[in-house]
């Protein structure tokens, strides 16, 4: 067993925490909030038809808007409440329950590798200390030789930019891009987001 992220000792503390998390994001929606700049950003990488594994997707906003728009995506998280919502919401890509420091998906039969990794909504930062290199690791293993990845997390939340970038670059990233936003402003030393469009080394 790997150590518990922040999120799922949060789920743990607060038995209602995942149910309002979901229920947030369909009242956003409902009032017709852009709830996908990130999916945005990641479908202008690639051509149509390309597949997507979509890392800590959460209740699968990111993912079914690629899925809307032709590619073949894949949807991990370790909330099987959100994975529940996200196949209740959203179908069409394929939702799996799973941690992402243990990301094996040959094991659920999805060997083919991904053109494209999508890590939005501040997952980086709430994994466990001790998985970060190995999360990085594994969405590696399971990219394309020509693949990226755009992971996107906010900073003052306990994984400081620049230690990210060194775990990244430790198990065989390189980067490509580093922004601010989802929406393509550079990054600055003052940025207080960051997105980082990486490729295998």
């Amino acid at each position: 067993m790997t150590e518990q992220s922040a999120w799922m000792r949060m789920t743990e503390e607060d038995p209602d925490h995942s149910a309002a998390y979901v229920q947030r994001f369909r009242t956003l929606a409902e009032q017709g909030m852009d709830l996908v700049g990130e999916a945005r950003l990641v479908d202008a990488m690639l051509p149509r038809g390309s597949r997507v594994l979509d890392a800590g997707c959460g209740p699968g906003r990111v993912g079914a808007y690629l899925h809307g728009v032709g590619h073949q995506v894949v949807g991990v998280d370790a909330d099987p409440v959100l994975i529940a919502a996200a196949e209740e919401d959203h179908p069409g890509p394929r939702w799996l329950v799973g941690d992402l420091a243990e990301l094996d998906l040959p094991a659920h039969g999805i060997a083919e590798p991904f053109d494209a990794i999508v890590c939005a909504g501040n997952v980086m930062a709430f994994l466990a200390v001790s998985t970060r290199r190995e999360v990085l690791r594994r969405m590696r293993a399971h990219l394309a030789p020509e693949g990226r990845a755009a992971i996107g997390f906010g900073a003052g939340r306990g994984y400081e930019f620049d230690d990210f970038l060194a775990d990244a670059r430790a198990v065989g990233w390189a980067e490509d891009l580093l922004l601010s936003t989802w929406d393509l402003r550079p990054l600055t030393p003052d940025a207080d987001f960051l997105v980082a469009v990486l490729r295998p080394a």
